[in-house]
């Protein structure tokens, strides 16, 4: 009876999460769909409700909780709950439940994406999440991005601390192919009829600032801040020169984990290394105001600047951002991988020395509700073996078909078609896949070889001339 019980339970249990797991991230549909939002305060879910509500709007099931409950979770029975994490529980010290640092690495690691706002009440915990992900929050926990120059005009004069930054990353795959754009009043005061050349509105900032991992290519700054600014405690005189100073100081920056390989990051006397897999995405800012309603919908005007735009751009940066974090754009896949001699059909199971033969591949983008054709001229075949021995461009039909073909070298062993692609905003794709080639057998080598000729008539003369020799010595007195 207690067996029957169990088994009950059981298939009561997957019923109940049969509906959540087929939401999930997976390779047909990588977009996440099940997002963990957890706050310092509910309050948070009505002041940043602007921001929530986009993600809503775009199919996303958010569910909301405060950092300290104990009831939070991450997975349950090995299984994950939830496609991705929201943390804007800046001053939070402890996380409840079963979640913690390494549970939060661990989420990363296994191909999940994450989001991370910070502000001047950062607590050691955020901070150290940000520095396992490549990023370095200023020391001071007093300290804010300071800016005489590139700060944001108000009726009071202020401590410089709310800055207008237009220093995006130039890449329309993160930010989208529209730039940061002012009210359509602006753009036709200017008679700008390309709505690239419309005047950038700036993202109002109010933070902490950070510096990113030198020696890690996979951590970028999307928002920077000007040569003007520095990071110290606008509170108090400086005393020392400030730590933290221009266009090194990031405000907002991603991580991008390239799948099939290992991001490894030792940080200082730290033996936690961060093993981001599978192209996971991570963003961090500075400031968890850059996604309140009050920064959404505040009119900025630039100091040293006449033009006060009605609206900033922070709704458009972190909406066009937020897309790219969560695989809406600049996820690729590769289909179709196949490779034969040219006029066949089949794949061998083994070439030979000087075949002649045709590769091909289908590489799609996953455009947030379906996957579209991805058209570069810009990927590149391989064919390996210790180095190189062939590098092709692929040529392209311009529906997502690359396509290419090339002899075999004459060596012989064991090669590889290797496809390694890796771009600025795009998930990687490192394809591999490994093949022999032989040398010509005994029978399969040309009668004559022409190379040979000389070879053939020297001997042929040596005979001839032999010949003759004896005809002359034998017959001649």
């Amino acid at each position: 009876m207690s067996k029957l019980v169990h088994l009950l339970g059981f298939v009561t249990l997957n019923v109940f999460l049969l509906p959540f797991l087929c939401k999930s991230f997976s390779p047909e549909t990588p977009t996440d769909r099940r997002v963990l939002v957890l706050l310092d305060d509910l309050a948070i879910q009505s002041s940043h409700s602007l921001f929530f509500k986009s993600l809503q709007s775009r199919g996303f099931d958010l569910d909301f909780k405060l950092a300290y409950d104990p009831k939070i979770s991450l997975q349950r029975y090995g299984q994950y709950l939830y496609d991705a994490l929201i943390l804007f529980s800046p001053t939070i010290e402890g996380f409840g439940g079963s979640i913690d640092q390494a549970a939060i690495l661990d989420f990363v690691d296994s191909g999940h994406d994450l989001i991370i706002g910070a502000d001047a009440n950062a607590s050691d915990l955020i901070r150290e999440i940000a520095t396992e992900c490549g990023v370095d929050f200023d020391e001071d926990s007093n300290a804010l991005v300071i800016d005489h120059t590139s700060y944001a005009v108000s009726d009071t004069e202020g401590d410089h601390t709310l800055i207008a930054s237009d220093d995006f990353i130039n890449s329309n795959v993160i930010l989208g192919s529209k730039k940061i754009e002012a009210s359509d009043y602006i753009c036709c005061i200017f008679k700008h009829a390309d709505t690239h050349k419309c005047i950038q509105a700036p993202v109002l900032f109010q933070g902490i600032g950070h510096t990113i991992n030198p020696t890690s290519s996979l951590v970028l700054k999307v928002l920077s801040a000007s040569p003007s600014a520095y990071s110290a405690n606008p509170k108090s005189k400086l005393s020392s020169p400030p730590s933290l100073t221009g266009s090194a100081i990031s405000l907002v920056s991603i991580v991008q984990a390239c799948g099939h390989f290992i991001f490894y990051l030792f940080i200082k006397i730290k033996s936690r290394r961060l093993q981001a897999r599978n192209n996971a995405r991570v963003l961090i800012s500075g400031s968890l105001s850059i996604f309140s309603n009050r920064f959404f919908r505040s009119g900025v005007q630039k100091a040293g600047s006449a033009i006060k735009h009605e609206k900033s751009g922070n709704e458009q940066f972190l909406t066009e951002l937020s897309k790219w974090v969560f695989h809406e754009r600049g996820h690729l896949k590769a289909v179709n991988v196949r490779h034969h001699k040219v006029g066949e059909a089949d794949e061998p199971a083994v070439y030979r020395i000087n075949d002649d033969l045709e590769y091909s591949i289908d590489i799609y983008e996953w455009s947030g509700t379906s996957w579209e054709p991805y058209v570069a001229d810009d990927v590149q075949l391989q064919f390996y073996m210790m180095s190189p021995y062939v590098l092709k461009t692929l040529s392209t039909d311009q529906k997502g078909h690359y396509f290419t073909s090339f002899k075999v070298p004459d060596v012989y062993g064991v090669f590889q078609f290797k496809v390694e692609y890796n771009r600025l905003g795009y998930t990687s794709l490192s394809l591999s896949k490994q093949i022999p080639v032989r040398p010509f057998r005994h029978n399969e080598y040309e009668r004559f070889i022409p190379a040979a000729y000389p070879y053939y008539g020297a001997a042929f003369s040596m005979m001839a001339g032999f010949f003759v020799f004896t005809a002359i010595y034998l017959y001649n007195k």
